[in-house]
C-alpha cells in the first residue's frame, strides 16, 4: 500500500472524528476517575469497592494511553479534573451517602454505555492502531461488566426488567 493511507498507523493522520473521540474518550475517563473515587468513599461494600478500584485502574490507564496518542499528534489534551480530599465513609451522613446499590446500578449502566462508545470508535476508526486499541477498551470494559453483574446478582442489587415467566404456546399449522 501507499499514499497517506498506507503504511505504519501510527504514521497516518488521525481523522477529525477519531480527534474528536479520542479526547472525548480521555475526559470522560477523568469524569469517572473523579467520580468513582467519591463512590469509593460512600461504598461500604468490599467486593463493590473492588470494582471500583479496577474501574478507576483502567480509566486511569485509558487516561494515559489517549492522552499519549493526542499528544503524539500535536493535538491538546483535555484538562484534568482536581483531586478530591480523602474522607471516611463514616464520616459521611448516612442520608447523604450513596447507597452500595445505587453505586453499583451506576457503574453498571456507566459500563454498558463505555461498550456502546468504543464500539462507535472502532466502527469509525480509519488508523488501525486507534480501532485496536478501543477493541482492547471494549473487550476489558466487557470483562468488567460481567464481573459487575455477577455481583449485582449475588448481592441482590439487581433490579430485572420485566420477565417473560410464561411464554406463549407455539401454534402448530
Amino acid at each position: 500500500m501507499s499514499g497517506i493511507l498506507g503504511g505504519n498507523p501510527k504514521d497516518e493522520p488521525l481523522h477529525y472524528g477519531e480527534i474528536f473521540s479520542i479526547f472525548e474518550a480521555s475526559m470522560a475517563a477523568k469524569g469517572m476517575i473523579s467520580c468513582y473515587r467519591a463512590y469509593a468513599y460512600h461504598a461500604g461494600d468490599h467486593d463493590l469497592k473492588k470494582i471500583l478500584g479496577d474501574l478507576i485502574n483502567q480509566a486511569e490507564l485509558e487516561v494515559s494511553e489517549c492522552d499519549s496518542l493526542l499528544a503524539e499528534n500535536g493535538l491538546a489534551t483535555s484538562p484534568s479534573l482536581p483531586h478530591r480530599p480523602e474522607t471516611k465513609f463514616e464520616d459521611i451522613p448516612v442520608g447523604a451517602r450513596f447507597t452500595d446499590p445505587e453505586i453499583a446500578a451506576k457503574i453498571a449502566a456507566d459500563t454498558a454505555a463505555g461498550l456502546v462508545a468504543c464500539s462507535t470508535v472502532m466502527g469509525q476508526a480509519i488508523r488501525e492502531d486507534v480501532g485496536a486499541l478501543f477493541g482492547k477498551y471494549h473487550a476489558t470494559k466487557a470483562a468488567l461488566g460481567m464481573k459487575i453483574l455477577r455481583m449485582n446478582k449475588k448481592k441482590g442489587w439487581l433490579i430485572p426488567p420485566p420477565l417473560q415467566i410464561k411464554r406463549p404456546e407455539p401454534v402448530n399449522a
